[in-house]
């Protein structure tokens, strides 16, 4: 039987390369974002030409109540889902001040709370059948000072490093993605430019999950694509943290 992927944030960006890929590879697919008629328009695209089953959930995962849909269809043991990846999510582009604490807890909502959830749903099925895996999309800002972005994702990272081993004796792998600067909607949605960073440091987002994909074939606990970024996760790690704040405003402009 063809094994089932969830994919939240699946219209655009990283979460609709998941899709696209991993019904080129054969999975069934449960697509989750909030515009049902976008959703729609990608189910017809894979079933045509992936010839795969795709369901689609149109939910907001900032609030509970549709959150609550994704993580009933989760823990549906009659059909069950072996793959979870949690992608959905946005940024802020002004500073902690600039944004109303409201702005700032729907960011949360989606980037630590929803993960938090949907991981619950899904670990429990899993560990039961003693197989299965979830993918947490977080950040190379995890590694960095820059604001609560990169506290939700460094939230993100510590999570599901812990998860991995957690639950790898009962089968189930947890797999943080890092990716950087990527070619997708996600800045554009933000007001931020492709100028606000040197060009080198855009990747190509159909490059970064089939990485992605191979690195979670491997058991990887944490996938930083592009030699790039995993040299920026090493220098990270030997500078300053007063150092690295000088370079918040990369990425805002």
């Amino acid at each position: 039987m063809s094994e089932t992927a969830l994919i939240t944030g699946a219209t655009a960006g990283i979460g609709l390369a998941f899709a696209r890929q991993l019904a080129a590879q054969g999975h069934d697919l449960v697509l989750v974002a909030r515009d049902k008629g976008r959703l729609e328009e990608v189910a017809a695209e894979l079933t045509t030409t992936h010839r795969v089953q795709v369901e689609v959930l149109a939910a907001d995962l900032g609030d509970r109540a549709q959150l609550g849909t994704v993580e009933e269809r989760l823990t549906d043991m009659e059909r069950p889902v072996d793959l979870l990846v949690n992608n959905a999510g946005f940024g802020l582009k002004q500073r902690f001040l600039d944004n109303t604490a409201d702005q700032e807890q729907e960011m949360l909502d989606v980037l630590v709370v929803a993960v938090l959830r949907l991981s619950h749903a899904a670990l429990g099925p899993m560990a039961a059948r003693g197989r299965g895996g979830i993918i947490n999309v977080s950040s190379v800002a995890a590694f960095l000072p820059r604001g609560t972005y990169s506290a939700a994702k460094a939230w993100v990272n510590s999570f599901s490093e812990w998860a991995s081993h957690e639950y790898a004796e009962r089968g189930v792998h947890v797999m943080a993605l890092c990716p950087g600067f990527t070619k997708t909607e996600f800045h554009e949605r933000m007001g931020v430019s492709r100028g606000s960073a040197p060009g080198f440091m855009w990747l190509e987002v159909d490059d970064l999950v089939a990485a992605a994909l191979k690195d979670y074939r491997k058991k990887k606990v944490f996938s930083i694509p592009s030699a790039q970024y995993k040299a920026v996760v090493g220098v990270t790690r030997a500078i300053p943290k007063g150092v690295l704040q000088r370079f918040q405003s990369l990425g805002r402009k």
